[in-house]
């Protein structure tokens, strides 16, 4: 292992006791878990990034998001014709202004969501979460109930996972919640994946491969880190293995329901992104009146980039490179991670080197962010409203959760890379 690989491996420790400094008692630390979930995280970074036959199966699924993509193409050309990506009744001299966001890449959110409501339907779905909570229970030792909402966030997302334990959610324990609501900000919803690697695909190489496994890696990282803060004294809530079923009549009513659903989620990041970019020039523009730092303007940007420095430099990132990488790091905490991801992808040729670019994909697959805390209060809170005012007062513990498992998350890779 080289320094760079020692500078990761540091940085994992540093996340561990910062958990431990915020924990609510110190006297408890549930060392086996904690260790279990750092092997569970090396192997699965391991297996994606250092097998063979598992990397390769990574990369080839950037076939998948071809596929999707293009599918996503024909049904918004129809509707919305060459604004869609359709062709032009007239000569473009500039391809690239031609591109919308909104009607050419957000789309693509509704075709998943219908098809992840398909796969759930035809019980494909819950076999893949039944194995995986079946995992994580024998692993880091957490009750079922936990252990089949963590494997659901993966792939549905921090306010429908928490659906499908409804009836169990007012007897989970208070670290139990805890750490539910930590692994759905550490994690991103299924719906998402591909539009995420849509955007970055162009600069890594098997993009969907990677922000794949980085929600599997970040799933242990929340677990430990919740049991660091918030330390379970009682036994877990169990459930049966069987898990429940939504409600869709047939295939069609899943396709219609998933397309409602995924038009909601579609509006919803469309408006965030309307009024973070917003935010983010006004900011730019306060920032202008104040005199140059350094020889140049201040903006955002480089502010996020000091602040967060530190932290991504614990990760394993080249001091030299942790204003760009850092600057990353605080688009995602502050406004979001489609946002950071954008960034990245709009970062000069070599301001990041291959392995701290791979790091910060990684660490920016996240949703702890404060919209969607917001978003995981007023979901879990309507599940269960008499458990309102402990949601709302472990929210911002879940938030600090939820990143410095991302942050882990980017150290494992910069270990194993």
């Amino acid at each position: 292992m080289d320094f760079l690989g020692l500078q990761s491996l540091f940085g994992l420790l540093v996340f561990v006791g910062l958990a431990w400094c915020l924990s609510e008692n110190r006297q408890i630390f549930a060392w086996k878990t904690v260790l279990a979930g750092l092997i569970a995280q090396l192997v699965i970074a391991l297996l994606f990034l250092r097998v063979p036959f598992a990397h390769q199966a990574m990369l080839s699924l950037n076939g998948l998001v071809d596929a999707l993509m293009a599918a996503t193409r024909a049904g918004t050309s129809f509707v919305f014709g060459y604004i869609g990506g359709g062709d032009a009744p007239f000569d473009v001299t500039n391809p690239a202004a031609g591109f919308s966001l909104a009607f050419q890449s957000l789309p693509i959110v509704l075709v998943v969501s219908a098809l992840a409501a398909l796969l759930w339907h035809w019980r494909i779905l819950p076999i893949v979460i039944g194995a995986l909570s079946a995992v994580l229970r024998r692993t880091l030792n957490i009750g079922g109930a936990l252990g089949l909402a963590s494997g659901a966030n993966v792939f549905m997302g921090m306010v429908e996972a928490p659906i499908l334990i409804r009836p169990y959610l007012a007897r989970l324990s208070r670290s139990e919640l805890f750490a539910l609501m930590s692994v759905g900000l550490a994690t991103v919803a299924g719906t998402v994946l591909v539009l995420y690697a849509s955007v970055i695909g162009a600069r890594v190489d098997g993009a969907l491969g990677h922000i794949i496994a980085a929600s599997f890696i970040s799933l242990p990282a929340a677990i430990i880190i919740a049991r660091i803060m918030v330390p379970e004294t009682t036994q877990g809530t169990s459930v049966g293995d069987d898990v429940p079923s939504l409600e869709y009549r047939g295939s069609m009513d899943a396709v219609v329901q998933g397309t409602t659903s995924g038009l909601q989620l579609m509006l919803a990041i469309a408006a965030m992104l309307i009024v973070a970019v917003a935010l983010v020039a006004l900011a730019d523009i306060t920032l202008g009146v104040l005199p140059d730092v350094a020889g140049a303007p201040l903006t955002l940007e480089r502010v996020f980039g000091w602040l967060f420095a530190p932290i991504v430099w614990a990760m394993g990132i080249p001091w030299s490179e942790t204003g760009n990488a850092g600057s990353l790091m605080g688009i995602k905490t502050v406004l979001n991670e489609f946002l950071a991801y954008l960034a990245l992808t709009n970062l000069e040729p070599g301001a990041l080197s291959e392995r701290s670019q791979l790091i910060m994909v990684y660490a920016l697959c996240g949703f702890a962010n404060p919209g969607s805390v917001g978003i995981m209060i007023g979901g879990l809170t309507n599940l269960v409203p008499e458990r309102r005012d402990e949601i709302i007062g472990l929210a911002g513990k879940a938030f600090v959760a939820g990143t410095l498992a991302t942050c882990m998350t980017g150290a494992v890779v910069g270990v194993v890379s």
